[in-house]
């Protein structure tokens, strides 16, 4: 009885959300028909809160169904057993397709209702009784929810029509098949729905795009409107892959954060251009410049998330955590990417000429500097589309197969994402019109003089023998070194000098500053942690019997012993390790395992980690016997928890510096 409930809610939400996406339009769109217009525009919101419900309804439904093993219900059956512990029967639920679309369409419905819930508090009065600005809102607000209806109406259909997450079988096993193992793990229960906040979140971005060419009003209401959405959009993107980069690391043992898989370059690209997006709409609402440019990348952001669930969901490639592999759905997906950029394009086409501003600042002012960042970042985009589809193309025209991997990024991704790094250093150094802050020469000069003799350091090391760090480092490994020393200088000098003048912003616009500079120096700690991790890492392979002992950076490992150990729905080989980084000191165990799960006769492998803030020891356990030794791969990571640590003070950064964004005044 619960799933068909959850059934006809389902139904029920994708009837009203084809309302939502028409209701409040018709009511923008005779906005001189008085009352009854501002009536409709009223109702939209309900409509959208409603379906919000149904849809929040829907997916309870679902985790309810999992919770209870209802092993009748199609996806439980393939995706759950009665074994597993309660954690992973709840995020069971959204770990396979349908149940991934499921939570797709509930975050994009609570967009809708957190859209429908702003600015709520004037009366449905006729147009003529309003002021102008809020008018305008009123009209972007409609327009924006019946967008966000329009594409929650699409995603319900393709959640009832292709993949139905509530179809019953007639013959109900006993138990289930069981949750694929890898997927078994608190890090991924967290990263889809973080991730899908990023996605859905450039969902209301595209809405207010969308919305704004519609009325033909795109200003500096429409971008402080739209700036909220793209900076939690942004914020749960950055913390999603993070998520996912943590999970990997630890959870498939292949000892390393980033592997450009297709899927991790499906999440990479909306970032790419949300971060974009975060900059330009911050020139549209300060000064209202870049409104075209602003438009272009809320289109490319979102059409960038729908091609990630595209890769994800099609079948075109393949990857350790791909959801499903079914030409047809990918179909229906591809379709929506063709609605979703071809019609706002044409629209955009109409109205460009309408949105055209007179460019008054030279490029050596602020907006200037993120006008480059804009076009750095959309470059890093492009070279990431065509690393992941050109051995697609090429295999479709010629029928060769070529494999596109980490030498190709290096090569093209790395420089220019160091231009960027460059560039971050000197942006907020500038002005908006022209022109340089105060005490900025000084600012350079010491993020200069702290790159020169950081970089000189270890460009000795490479030179003399005995200040050798372990590993020689390469032209690029000290560009990157230089970089991040640079980038770090100059915060920390532009912090130093501003509290030294007592020239520190008050209120909203001290959160902001500050917000700013935490997420600049979150990409200080994370590239940090990526240099660390890359130029100084240490690994090595050994076939250990009990009693063995190996040599790796510094540190001593003991193999002891391998037994047997049973968790709540699996059994694992564990291997005994004792490792000591200090002669004198005591040794410390680690753990690692190879997880055999019953319910799905799959094995996985648990890395054994040892996490501080020098680095992580991590060790892998491989195939063996007792006579014959066992496999062990043992890897030395400095630095390594830097990376996730860097990306959460972006994210936090970017929250930060939203709380402290200014309010437009009241005039239209």
């Amino acid at each position: 009885m619960i799933a068909e409930l959850g059934h006809f809610a389902l139904i029920a939400a994708f009837v009203l959300a084809i309302a939502q996406a028409l209701v409040p339009l018709l009511g923008a769109s005779q906005r001189e028909a008085g009352l009854i217009a501002a009536r409709l525009m009223t109702v939209g919101r309900w409509l959208a809160l409603l379906s919000a419900g149904l849809v929040l309804a829907a997916f309870a439904a679902l985790v309810i169904s999992f919770i209870r093993s209802d092993f009748s219900l199609a996806l439980v059956a393939a995706h759950s057993h009665s074994a597993k512990p309660l954690i992973y029967k709840i995020s069971g639920s959204w770990g396979n397709h349908e149940g991934s679309l499921l939570l797709w369409c509930v975050i994009l419905a609570l967009f809708g209702a957190i859209m429908a819930r702003e600015r709520r508090p004037e009366q449905p009065l006729p147009a003529h009784l309003l002021p102008a600005h809020l008018l305008q809102a009123r009209l972007l607000q409609a327009r924006a929810i019946a967008v966000q209806g329009m594409i929650q109406a699409a995603f319900l259909a393709f959640s009832l029509f292709t993949s139905n997450p509530f179809l019953r079988l007639a013959a109900p096993p006993l138990e289930g098949r069981g949750l694929n193992p890898v997927l078994q793990d608190p890090g991924l229960a967290l990263h889809p729905p973080m991730l899908y906040l990023g996605y859905v979140g450039l969902s209301a971005s595209f809405a207010f795009a969308v919305a704004g060419l519609i009325g033909g009003r795109i200003d500096r209401a429409w971008a402080a409107a739209m700036r909220p959405y793209v900076t939690l959009a942004w914020a749960a993107l950055t913390c999603g892959i993070a998520l996912g980069s943590w999970w990997a690391y630890y959870e498939l043992g292949w000892g390393g954060w980033w592997f450009w898989d297709p899927v991790e370059n499906a999440s990479l690209m909306p970032w790419l251009a949300a971060t974009a997006l975060l900059h330009s709409v911050r020139v549209a609402e300060q000064r209202e410049q870049l409104k075209s440019w602003t438009v272009l990348l809320a289109i490319l952001g979102f059409s960038l998330s729908l091609l990630g669930t595209f890769i994800v969901r099609s079948g075109l490639l393949t990857s350790v955590h791909s959801f499903a592999s079914d030409p047809a759905r990918g179909l229906f997906i591809l379709l929506l990417l063709g609605l979703a950029i071809g019609l706002p394009l044409l629209l955009f086409a109409w109205r460009g000429p309408q949105l055209a501003a007179r460019a008054d600042f030279p490029p050596l002012s602020r907006e200037g500097a993120l006008i480059l960042n804009n076009i750095l970042l959309v470059s890093a985009s492009v070279i990431v589309l065509v690393g992941t589809f050109y051995p697609l193309a090429l295999e479709l025209v010629s029928g060769a197969r070529i494999t596109v991997g980490p030498p190709y990024f290096a090569a093209s991704f790395n420089p220019v994402m160091a231009l960027l790094v460059a560039a971050m250093g000197i942006g907020p150094l500038l002005v908006w019109r022209g022109g340089w802050r105060p005490r900025a020469g000084l600012t350079l000069l010491l993020a200069g003089g702290l790159a020169l003799i950081g970089t000189g350091f270890f460009l000795l090391s490479n030179l003399l023998p005995g200040l050798q760090i372990g590993h020689k480092i390469s032209p690029a490994g000290l560009a990157g070194i230089a970089l991040m020393l640079w980038l770090g200088g100059s915060i920390l000098a532009d912090i130093g000098l501003r509290w030294r003048a007592g020239s520190w912003p008050k209120g909203r616009a001290r959160r902001a500053l500050s917000g700013m500079w935490l997420a600049h120096f979150g990409m200080v700690v994370f590239l940090a942690g990526a240099l660390g991790e890359g130029l100084f890492g240490s690994e090595k392979i050994a076939r250990l019997t009990p009693g063995d002992t190996v040599q790796l950076a510094g540190r001593l490992w003991q193999f002891d012993q391998v037994v047997q150990t049973n968790g709540p729905n699996w059994t694992a080989r564990t291997a005994r390790l004792s490792v000591q980084a200090d002669p004198a000191g005591p040794a410390r165990q680690m753990r690692p395992q190879i997880r055999f799960y019953p319910a799905s006769q799959q094995s996985t492998t648990e890395a054994a980690i040892h996490s501080s803030v020098s680095g992580d020891d991590y060790a892998v356990l491989g195939e063996g016997s007792e006579e014959r030794g066992y496999i062990l791969r043992l890897y030395r990571k400095p630095l390594v928890g830097w990376i996730w640590f860097g990306s959460l003070l972006m994210a936090l950064g970017g929250l930060l510096a939203l709380s402290g964004r200014q309010k437009l005044p009241e005039a239209g």
